[in-house]
């Protein structure tokens, strides 16, 4: 076994740490501040636990589709608190509380099977899979409850135990989740811990994790794999995107208009595979710009517990002060806010819907991921001008083609960078297909089968056709 790596961090206690609102700014509620001195306890039941876990997939099935049934009926007690902490109208907690449970029984239903190798040779050679070991699940903020599950739902179906680690940002629907599913599970499947750093470090590096799942920003993913690499475990790493929307000149901007605006909005921009910047050829630059700043303008912005709401705040401080130096740099620069373009003058991390115009193409807000309700839109002379600028940073998550003409602009989606192609659309996903980004981002599948085997091992048996 690998030796591991410090964490000295031991901690007092029953120490807590303060959950903030992001509507108000202020705390409301407290979560346990654990210190990477109990994770060795965590990761041992974690150990023993898989033992039984692993045995029975007809049981494991049977459990998943309860934990399903549960988290729906949890949805009541589940959504507001998710919109407490993590800001977003209520009605799309509720949408993830559901996603949540259509994942469970997604994973619940799969059966990675085994495959017969046939050479000429008087042997049966068998491909069967095995579970790997303890998983930690290492979840950001934006949707906690969602990628929680798309990080143990595949894992807890292939027969490996879970310990999950959420963003200090949101832990207590989190925390609420884990609870509710543990309902379903024998003891010590599925774990959780919470806390502040290093204790997610700490985590990616025990000796006795066998696979690090982590979604967050390219930085710490490499981190991530740093700590993971000590121990020789799996990584998956879902880093983050600058995903580029593409518009043709055949485009009807009218009818795609709020389909786009939202592409890039929901959840306040704080979504991985977001519009993150629209590229419009320039006959139709000026429509486009007016065609969302005007979505921009008339959005209703406001507290997500409010039955109005459409957009929330930003999550948290740090996030807020992101999205504003992005966009004072790009407006310093020579850009134009055409919406919005400030912070709101209310309590809370509110932030004005913006729609930026002749926005220098290398200014930060274009070439990074901005991950908040500001969305760029450039002008383009020639199509291959525009995928190329498309193509043209680290990032590969996802990207979309938006046009009248379906064939040229499939042709188009094909040019680009990414793991996930749309056309008409964007940010839209089956629990059936694989999900996976190229450049920094991301390393490893998730989703569907792929998923589902991401958490496995392949074992071989050779069987001679006669004794």
């Amino acid at each position: 076994m690998a030796t591991r790596q410090p964490c000295h961090a031991p901690g007092t206690l029953g120490k807590r740490f303060a959950v903030v609102d992001p509507a108000t700014g202020e705390p409301f509620e407290e979560a346990p501040d654990e210190q990477p001195d109990a994770l060795d306890a965590a990761v041992d039941r974690a150990r023993e636990a898989w033992r039984g876990w692993r045995a029975d997939r007809g049981a494991r099935a049977t459990a998943l589709l309860a934990a399903a049934d549960a988290v729906e009926a949890a949805g009541v007690d589940l959504a507001p608190l998710l919109t407490r902490e993590q800001g977003k109208p209520l009605a799309e907690s509720y949408a993830e509380i559901a996603r949540t449970a259509a994942r469970l029984r997604c994973f619940a239903e799969l059966d990675p099977g085994s495959q017969l190798l046939t050479d000429g040779r008087p042997v049966r050679s068998e491909i069967r899979w095995r579970p790997i070991g303890p998983v930690a699940a290492i979840v950001p903020w934006n949707f906690p409850l969602q990628l929680a599950s798309a990080k143990f739902a595949p894992a807890l179906a292939a027969g490996n135990t879970v310990v999950l680690k959420p963003s200090p940002f949101t832990p207590l629907a989190t925390r609420l989740l884990v609870s509710v599913v543990s309902t379903a599970l024998p003891e010590d499947v599925l774990t959780i811990v919470t806390g502040h750093e290093p204790l997610g470090a700490c985590l990616a590096a025990h000796p006795g994790i066998r696979h690090v799942t982590f979604t967050g920003s390219i930085p710490t993913g490499r981190a991530v794999a740093q700590r993971a690499a000590a121990s020789l475990g799996r990584v998956t790493l879902e880093l983050g995107g600058n995903d580029a929307a593409i518009l043709l000149e055949d485009v009807d901007v009218e009818r795609i208009a709020d389909r786009l605006f939202w592409a890039a909005f929901r959840n306040c921009g704080q979504v991985c595979m977001a519009v993150k910047r629209v590229y419009a050829p320039a006959r139709l630059y000026s429509d486009v710009v007016e065609a969302l700043a005007q979505r921009a303008k008339t959005a209703v912005v406001g507290a997500g517990l409010d039955p109005g709401t459409q957009l929330g705040p930003v999550n948290n401080a740090p996030q807020l002060a992101r999205v504003e130096r992005y966009t004072a740099q790009a407006l310093a620069a020579g850009a134009r806010a055409v919406a919005g373009g400030h912070r709101l003058e209310r309590p809370g991390y509110f932030y004005a819907p913006t729609i930026l115009a002749d926005v220098p193409p290398g200014s930060p807000v274009v070439t990074e991921e901005q991950f908040g309700p500001v969305l760029p839109v450039l002008p383009y002379r020639s199509l291959d001008e525009a995928v190329e600028a498309a193509n043209g940073t680290g990032f590969g998550l996802g990207g979309s083609v938006w046009g009248t003409d379906l064939d040229r602009a499939e042709a188009v989606a094909d040019r680009l960078e990414c793991g996930t192609a749309w056309i008409n659309h964007h940010a839209e996903l089956s629990l059936a297909q694989p999900f996976a980004g190229i450049k920094e981002s991301g390393v490893g599948v998730a989703g569907g089968l792929w998923g589902l085997y991401g958490n496995l091992r392949p074992f071989v048996v050779h069987r001679p056709e006669e004794a």
